[in-house]
Parts: C-alpha cells; sequence; structure tokens
C-alpha cells in the first residue's frame, strides 16, 4: 500500500514548487518534507521529485499526484454521502487541475467554472495552453482534465465533442490601408505583419492555409500572450489576428476592426477530456462544462478547403 504521508508530501511540493513552501503549508520541517519523499521513492525505486527552482515532478511524481487529487476527489464524494465517516475537519477541500486553452477560458468556460463552484465544494487549479497542446498535459499526468482540439482518443481517457469555436480574420482600418493598400487577398496577407498569442499558436497559419496560401514563411510577427493586448494590438495596427469571433463582436460593431475576408471563418472543434478513473468524481462537471459550451460554440463545422 502506497505511503499517503509521502504522496501528502510529493503532492504539496510539485503543487507549490518549493520544499519550503510544501513544509508551510503541511505544518512541518523543510526537512520532514524531505524524509517523506525520500522513503517514498525509495519505496516506488525511482526518483518523484526533480530539484530545481521550481522544483517539479517526474513523470512518476506527476502520476503519483495525480492519484493523490483522485484520492481527495473520492473522500470528498464519500463525505457528501456519509458526513459521519469523514468529519470536515479531517478533510481538505480536493483540488481539480485542468488545462484550458485562453480563448475558452475569456469565452465560455468561465460559466462551466461558475456553475460547477457555486454548489461544490470542489476547488480549481487552471492551467492555460494553447488548444493543440492541452492533451499531451493530459497524457503526462499534468492535470485530470483538459478542453482540447485534439479528437484523437487518448490512453485512459474519456472524450467529449463540444462544438466548434468560430475565428475570424480581422485589421484594423488604418493596417489595412498602409499594408494591403485595398489588395486584400491571401496572397498579400499573408505578407504582411502578423499578431500571435505565443509560438504554440497556429491559428493563422491555418487560416491561410484554409485560404489557399501557405504562411508559414513569414517570419515578421508579434507574440503577446494575453487575449486583452492581443486585441488591442490589432485594433492599434501592429499586425492582423485571428480571434474568437464572440470576443470581437463590439470591436467589429465600432468599425476599430474589419474582417479581411468575409465568409472564410475558421472553426476549430474543441473537446472535453478526463481520466477514465475519474469518471464518477468529474461527472458533476462534465456536466457544467458540456451546458456552459452549448450555450457558446457552434455545432462543429469545418472551415473551407481543409
Amino acid at each position: 500500500m502506497l505511503d499517503y504521508a509521502g504522496l501528502e508530501a510529493l503532492s504539496a511540493v510539485v503543487r507549490e514548487g518549493s520544499f519550503e513552501r510544501a513544509a508551510h503549508k503541511l505544518h512541518i520541517t523543510p526537512s520532514a518534507v524531505s524524509q517523506r519523499i525520500k522513503l517514498l521513492e525509495e519505496r516506488v525505486g525511482q526518483a518523484l521529485v526533480l530539484r530545481g527552482q521550481p522544483c517539479t515532478g517526474t513523470e512518476a511524481g506527476r502520476r503519483l499526484c495525480l492519484h493523490v487529487e483522485q484520492v481527495a476527489l473520492l473522500e470528498n464524494d464519500l463525505r457528501r454521502k456519509n458526513p459521519a465517516l469523514i468529519p470536515e475537519g479531517q478533510a481538505s477541500l480536493p483540488s481539480i487541475k485542468l488545462a484550458v486553452n485562453a480563448d475558452s477560458l475569456s469565452t465560455w468556460f468561465m460559466d462551466a467554472m461558475a456553475a460547477f463552484t457555486q454548489n461544490g465544494k470542489e476547488l480549481l487549479d487552471i492551467s492555460i495552453d494553447d488548444q493543440d497542446h492541452t492533451a499531451k498535459r493530459l497524457k503526462e499526468g499534468e492535470v485530470m482534465a483538459a478542453v482540447t482540439a485534439t479528437a484523437a482518443p487518448i490512453t485512459g481517457c474519456n472524450t467529449w465533442p463540444l462544438g466548434s469555436m468560430r475565428y475570424i480574420a480581422v485589421a484594423s482600418p488604418g493596417f489595412v490601408r498602409e499594408h494591403l493598400q485595398g489588395s486584400i487577398t491571401p496572397q498579400e496577407i499573408a505578407r504582411t505583419p502578423i499578431m500571435c498569442y505565443d509560438r504554440k499558436d497556429s491559428l493563422q497559419d491555418q487560416w491561410l492555409q484554409s485560404v489557399g496560401v501557405d504562411g508559414r514563411r513569414n517570419s515578421a510577427r508579434h507574440f503577446l500572450p494575453s487575449n486583452q493586448g492581443y486585441t488591442r494590438a490589432c485594433q492599434l495596427g501592429m499586425g492582423w489576428g485571428i480571434h474568437p469571433a464572440a470576443l470581437i463582436e463590439a470591436q467589429l460593431a465600432d468599425g476599430s476592426l474589419a474582417e479581411l475576408l468575409p465568409g472564410n471563418d475558421l472553426y476549430i472543434p474543441m473537446y472535453w477530456c478526463h481520466t477514465r478513473s475519474a469518471q464518477n468524481s468529474l461527472q458533476r462537471l462534465t456536466d457544467c462544462v458540456i451546458q456552459a459550451a452549448a450555450t457558446y460554440l457552434e455545432p462543429v463545422k469545418h472551415s473551407p478547403k481543409q
């Protein structure tokens, strides 16, 4: 049987990023934390923590941390159904680690979070990553569930289709006058400065491909990992970019942003995935996610020429 005192210490170190902060959370000394993890590593026969700034878990360490979180969820369910078995003072609130892309978090996923936390006693620990990369975090045991654009099955996970997020290519009127001079064609657009969220962001290239152009050779790219800042940068004419339609309705209405090629929307199918072993514990969260997605996302569509 696993040593749960050691697992608690391991989870705290990986979550807090240091032995000192983990010790503070557990109300023990850093040397006691180190000793517990050392004994756990000896018991399982492999390293579980990568010492550094911050400390991180090895693949095995992350798997064990995920196991601790699942046990906490099971205890939470048990306490809800039979409070006498686990009194409130003997168990902390369980935390669920999720990976969500920034565009979902800025639109529909907030409603799912609010609905879930309103009537529950679980905490949410959200990591932001590109929708094409959140599945990797799930595969590697960093999170228990994720919103992803990956339709391929993930071993040990359940997947639900949520719908499509609609993206449109826009720029400011000033940018169009300066860089396109009235010639708004896919080829000309591909030669102008591009706004990217970060270096994982491939939406601009996907959109260009959908209109028949390979834009990957264009190195004139700004990187700005903020949804609000990204939109503002496009309004100020720094570059053109791909935006979730739901986030720029006001800018389209007041004319500070304009569609570059109307009718060539990019549809990105979104999926909800979580570890199969946590199916029962995450059912209520899954219901909240599916309900919120149904309100904002569109039926699954495919972008032109893809």
